[in-house]
């Protein structure tokens, strides 16, 4: 705690100037001696109101609080503690906090996906509707029922989702869209477009170009792995593509995208390159059908239905706002929760954290040791009183993995009663979800190692795809 001399805050705004303020000493509480000396003489034009700007200045980089004894308008400590939640923050890059999905939808402006709309694509595909879809995980959109009346006419549309790949592995977060994606493709018999964003991951991650061209093409195996059919897919890498009608889409997004709005939509600041600010039409333009002349020639009234997390809604809101001015159809999306971390439901799975994580490269014991060390539970501390207060299912991370992927509805919900009842353990709930998982990944590592290098080759061939809508 310092103040100048015997100059308080409000003296150092409203007060007078001794006659000599030119040499004075910074004096700190509780400690003895002088912090700094300032002696200097002014300039004819220096005045009063700037050395009170300046004097205040100094006492603001040399001290926490102002002293008690000043008694007008102290700044509050730093050291308090802050009693106020922390805000959700949810954008392309980052998702951190306690997330309210209500309050998000709202903010974003999308939809709620409602049991209208699931119905109504169970109806028109004669599938059941997905796990993904039974349990809110995808559970808002933009504009799905416009893609499903479409359809119903008898106009077909494709999908496009993507990946960053900035890891060597994909964890079971990122193959939650892949999961849906193939669904859909699979319900719907419809063309996927699936872009890997390497040069966004070279520019965000500070990756060399050569080892997010090289983490794009191990990630495609992955992707492959999860059974999309090849004679509807075509997967690109933005590295490789981009170029021609995809570039030239870029452009006319580019000219209708203002500085001003670009930083209201992202966050930019001037710390960022030009790279950052420049990428969003990267991402925009696989919505447009002209983007991909070799998949969609003549099609350029084809609809473009987008499976994603709501983190990369800023990039689509941009797309929509754009799309009619250059006369393409406003993008649909299907927007998915996030796969939670396993130490608790403040955010998503991150690859930076490989212990918040379970990777589709993990053995059988490292799936058992996480869930046992690091998954975050809501049963209680002894065996007696979990028998007697139950656990908390709200907060309880294998009961939330277990929604993801346990397809089995009547097993999920006496699960969920049992546990919450007391009638269940904690280790009872974590060995199933053990079971669950291991058999997950340990099918998905039989399918990947079917990937050839010839595969992924003829995946992002860019190619006619004939039979695309058979």
């Amino acid at each position: 705690m310092v103040c100048l001399g015997r100059i308080c805050p409000d003296m150092l705004i409203n007060g007078p100037i001794d006659a000599n303020p030119y040499s004075i000493r910074l004096n700190s509480d509780g400690r003895t001696g002088a912090v700094a000396a300032i002696s200097a003489q002014p300039p004819e034009s220096f005045s009063a109101s700037l050395l009170r700007s300046l004097l205040l200045l100094l006492l603001l980089l040399q001290s926490d609080t102002f002293d008690e004894s000043c008694e007008s308008g102290g700044m509050e400590n730093e050291n308090e503690t802050n009693t106020e939640p922390v805000e959700a923050e949810v954008n392309p890059w980052e998702v951190s906090g306690k997330i309210d999905y209500d309050k998000l939808i709202d903010k974003f402006g999308c939809q709620r996906l409602d049991q209208s709309l699931i119905d109504r694509v169970h109806r028109l595909t004669s599938r059941p509707p997905h796990v993904f879809l039974r349990r809110g995980v995808f559970f808002a959109h933009r504009d799905l029922n416009e893609i499903l009346d479409a359809y119903e006419r008898g106009d077909k549309f494709y999908l496009y989702t993507g990946r960053g790949p900035s890891s060597e592995a994909l964890h079971l977060g990122h193959l939650v869209p892949f999961m849906f994606t193939k669904y859909l493709q699979d319900a719907f018999k419809v063309p996927l477009v699936i872009q890997l964003t390497d040069d966004e991951k070279c520019m965000w991650k500070n990756l060399s170009v050569e080892e997010s061209q090289r983490l794009a093409r191990e990630n495609a195996k992955d992707i492959i792995a999860c059974g999309f059919d090849i004679t509807r897919t075509f997967i690109f890498s933005d590295f490789d593509y981009v170029g021609g009608a995809f570039y030239k889409n870029m452009v006319k997004v580019s000219k209708c995208v203002t500085y001003n709005k670009v930083v209201g939509i992202f966050g930019f600041t001037g710390e960022d390159h030009i790279g950052k600010v420049s990428f969003p039409p990267v991402q925009a333009v696989p919505s447009f059908p002209s983007s991909f002349p070799h998949l969609f020639s003549g099609k350029e009234n084809l609809r473009c239905l987008i499976p994603c997390a709501i983190d990369q809604d800023p990039y689509f809101r941009m797309t929509r706002d754009v799309a009619p001015r250059i006369g393409y159809h406003k993008p649909a999306l299907i927007e998915s929760s996030f796969f939670p971390a396993l130490q608790g439901d403040t955010g998503k799975m991150s690859a930076s954290d490989p212990n918040s994580a379970i990777y589709v490269t993990d053995t059988p014991k490292e799936i058992k040791d996480k869930i046992n060390k690091y998954a975050f539970t809501g049963g209680q501390d002894t065996k007696e009183k979990q028998r007697l207060y139950g656990a908390n299912l709200e907060v309880d991370i294998p009961v939330k993995y277990l929604s993801f992927f346990l397809d089995d509805d009547d097993e999920l919900e006496y699960i969920k009663q049992e546990y919450g009842s007391g009638r269940m353990l904690t280790f009872d709930v974590k060995k199933r979800l053990i079971d669950l998982l291991t058999e997950l990944v340990e099918r998905h590592k039989r399918a990947r190692a079917t990937v050839t290098e010839e595969m992924v080759d003829a995946f992002m061939a860019a190619r006619p795809l004939p039979s695309m809508f058979s």
